[in-house]
């Protein structure tokens, strides 16, 4: 019942105290306090009022101290794409757990645009031509090479020169119409024939398409076909000689970008992870 201890309270002044008690009146439309004689009391709207506003106010409090005070670990929420996840960020989770072993990764494979602005992830990792409009940095960028099981070329034909190819079905990967450039069969042969005429006689569509990359990269390895695949996404296969480059021509690809909401609360945690990844990508 004091307007000068409530100031105090709140670190307010007096006047500022009494400014919103008569803006609280106005939206009522009836007074909260008989302010003569003094000390104040309330009236009855404000008598009636009181222990709503009270309550709520300390409810707040509650949560506030609970969300603050609370020490349970929450993981860092990573999205990126599908196949960046299993083929390449999965592979090196075992050195993020030696390096923070205090921080969980929460990892969301998906083809679909996350909104970070949303709260939805903390932290991305877009595959794309442009850079996005984040704050980012390029992790790396990666180029498409045809390549194959060597089990596949030991029972066919050798690859000698890009007509070669129509001995062999060929993998495809599915890209949405919209997309400029996409590192495609039929881009790839366009590129070949200035080197080989003959490679116009090689059909872009003679193999089955797959609508998810990830099933692509398999097939190959499988030894079904000829692929074009990203050299991040298949570095390891072609480090261990599971994979190989059939043809030394290849088209350029794509940016791997580390994206996030500039100013998060997380920020430190995000400068660990984006510090990590650099360190093996």
């Amino acid at each position: 019942m004091s307007f000068k201890a409530a100031a105090d309270e709140l670190g307010l002044t007096p006047t500022a105290i009494s400014h919103q008690v008569r803006l609280l009146e106005e939206m009522c439309e009836r007074p909260l306090f008989r302010r003569r004689p003094r000390p104040i009391v309330l009236t009855p709207a404000g008598a009636r009022l009181f222990p709503i506003i009270r309550n709520g106010f300390d409810a707040f409090a509650t949560a506030l101290s609970e969300v603050k005070d609370d020490t349970t670990p929450q993981p860092l929420r990573v999205t990126t794409t599908n196949a960046f996840a299993s083929r390449w960020l999965v592979p090196r989770l075992p050195l993020w757990r030696a390096a923070q072993p205090d921080i969980d990764l929460e990892i969301i494979g998906t083809d679909d645009l996350i909104d970070l602005h949303a709260g939805d992830a903390d932290v991305a990792i877009r595959y794309t031509r442009s850079q996005p409009r984040l704050a980012v940095f390029e992790l790396c960028r990666d180029r498409y090479w045809p390549v194959c099981s060597p089990k596949l070329l030991a029972a066919g034909t050798p690859i000698l020169r890009p007509a070669d190819l129509a001995h062999y079905p060929l993998i495809r990967g599915f890209w949405p119409e919209w997309q400029i450039q996409p590192p495609t069969w039929q881009h790839w042969l366009d590129m070949a024939r200035a080197t080989d005429p003959e490679a116009a006689a090689v059909d872009a569509m003679a193999g089955p398409l797959f609508h998810e990359e990830l099933h692509a990269i398999e097939a190959v390895m499988a030894g079904q076909g000829i692929g074009i695949a990203s050299d991040v996404l298949a570095a390891r296969e072609l480090a261990s000689g599971e994979l190989v480059k059939v043809l030394d021509l290849s088209l350029p690809g794509f940016g791997f970008y580390v994206a996030q909401v500039a100013g998060h609360p997380r920020r430190k945690v995000i400068d660990a992870f984006t510090a990590w990844l650099l360190s093996v990508a």
